[in-house]
């Protein structure tokens, strides 16, 4: 029943495939591998070598705040950005990558993660630097911000901020909802209709908690529900042990070519693997920066630890468990005729597990997409409150996000997953350009912690004790006198 998509202007749906046909091409795809090797390799690969780094800052109590509460935890800022990443980009994404792209997408899905854990730790160790208080005693920040107060470029910010509250809050919250509706009209033969009605309400009295109540709903279910989503592939592959070996050699050989059999020519396999990897990690994005600036910590580095590691745990576990149970379908077809997204899961998961897999699945589908509903949300929410402090507009923003919900889960699946696809890759190119021209302030903020951990001394960032002057700094160091070195660049 998704009669409602006739009632999109066809305008739109015009802008939508030239809009793909424009951003997708091999100049953005360059443009996030080109960025990513460059963070690579200029961190000295930190992202590889920091790896134990990284889980000894996800255990770190938060600080205490001005206000003498404690902050939102590494692991509570880690949760939301999970929230927003585990989605349907893990379940139906990988699927459609697989389907359209053939086996080699998952291989470009693994190389997108590795160098885009690079660009993740840049862009949140940013976002931590430039953070700013928020009227609850917290912090908010992200790309808008470092924009405006790191490059003096109020106007991108603001392009940016408009971008991201549109793509997630909007856009990737009509692809979240769409696919729950579908797992559950392919499953139990549930209306969409009425998915979408509930969905909506839900929505509507959790976005109005706050991000406190953002915090522990994420940090409540993702782990819950990563955990038993992960074991149940581990169970699958103790049953096809056999097939792994070839499953994984088909994987490679087809990423470049060699087995065209398989499905999906080399350029596309590319394109899906790309496109797939970044709408589920979202390395580069801009978008989980926002969640990484609420975190309290000691030293910007850590949640740009931190962040890289949910790359890792989005892409490489999580994203590769979808993948496995996809391969292992004998019943799998590829080309754009084939049936695509979270149908292909399902089915998937119910040759290899019978109808509990199907059942599973459905609740799987459920908890993962609507927790990147409310991480979504949050990103929006952070946006608008950069953009304006008009308490009418967060009104009616958050007015617009659930009737948005109820209307992704009754539009057609193709729709919404274009849609995301041409406002994905406008927030990456502004945020990848402004990562690039900030990399210098993120690499000496690396050097500084890595000096403070090799003297044997907890990290604690003193924006003065860097071998850069810096501008724009609201949370760290000396406030009174950031404030004035900010206001005199400003009038420069």
């Amino acid at each position: 029943m998704r009669d409602f998509d006739s009632l999109i202007p066809d305008w739109f749906k015009a802008f939508v495939q030239v809009g793909n046909d424009l951003i997708w091409s091999q100049y953005l795809i360059g443009l996030l591998l080109t960025a990513g090797i460059f963070f690579t390799i200029s961190s000295k690969f930190v992202q590889i070598r920091w790896i134990p780094e990284m889980f000894r800052a996800i255990k770190e109590k938060p600080e205490t705040l001005d206000s003498g509460e404690k902050g939102i935890s590494s692991f509570q800022a880690f949760a939301i950005s999970a929230g927003s990443r585990v989605g349907t980009g893990n379940i139906a994404g990988v699927a459609t990558a697989i389907v359209l792209g053939g086996p080699g997408a998952v291989f470009w899905m693994w190389i997108i993660a590795i160098v885009g854990a690079a660009s993740a730790f840049i862009e949140a160790t940013l976002a931590q630097v430039y953070k700013v208080p928020d009227k609850d005693g917290g912090f908010r920040g992200g790309p808008a911000y470092y924009i405006t107060k790191g490059l003096n470029q109020k106007w991108l910010g603001v392009v940016f901020a408009i971008l991201i509250t549109v793509t997630f809050a909007f856009v990737f919250n009509t692809v979240q909802s769409n696919t729950i509706a579908e797992s559950l009209q392919t499953q139990y033969n549930v209306s969409p209709v009425i998915t979408g009605a509930i969905l909506a309400v839900i929505t509507a009295v959790i976005i109005f908690g706050g991000v406190r109540s953002i915090a522990n709903l994420s940090s409540a279910i993702v782990p819950f529900m990563a955990i038993i989503y992960v074991a149940m592939v581990l169970v699958i592959l103790l049953m096809n042990f056999d097939q792994i070996i070839p499953m994984i050699s088909t994987i490679i050989k087809s990423a470049f070519g060699i087995d065209q059999a398989a499905g999906g020519a080399v350029g596309f396999a590319v394109l899906q693997g790309v496109k797939r990897g970044l709408f589920s990690n979202e390395a580069g994005m801009g978008s989980a920066p926002n969640a990484a600036a609420t975190a309290a910590v000691s030293h910007p580095v850590k949640q740009g630890l931190i962040q890289a590691l949910g790359v890792f745990f989005d892409t490489i576990l999580v994203c590769t468990a979808t993948a496995i149970m996809i391969l292992l379908y004998s019943g799998l077809e590829f080309g754009e005729g084939a049936v695509q997204g979270v149908a292909v899961t399902q089915s998937a998961l119910n040759e290899h597990l019978g109808n509990v897999g199907g059942i599973f699945l459905t609740v799987a589908i459920t908890l993962f997409a609507f927790s990147s509903v409310i991480g979504n949300y949050y990103y929006g929410q952070s946006n608008m409150e950069f953009l304006t402090k008009s308490k009418a507009a967060l009104f009616v923003f958050r007015c617009l996000v659930v009737v948005l919900v109820f209307i992704g889960a009754v539009v057609k699946t193709e729709t919404v997953w274009s849609t995301a696809d041409v406002f994905m890759g406008l927030m990456a190119i502004v945020n990848i350009v402004a990562i690039i021209a900030l990399s210098n302030v993120a690499l000496s903020v690396m050097r500084d912690y890595q000096r403070q951990r090799q003297a044997g001394i907890r990290p604690i960032f003193r924006p003065e004790e860097l071998e850069i002057n810096l501008f724009g700094i609201e949370c760290w160091g000396n406030k009174a006198q950031n404030q004035k070195d900010t206001t005199e660049k400003m009038n420069q």
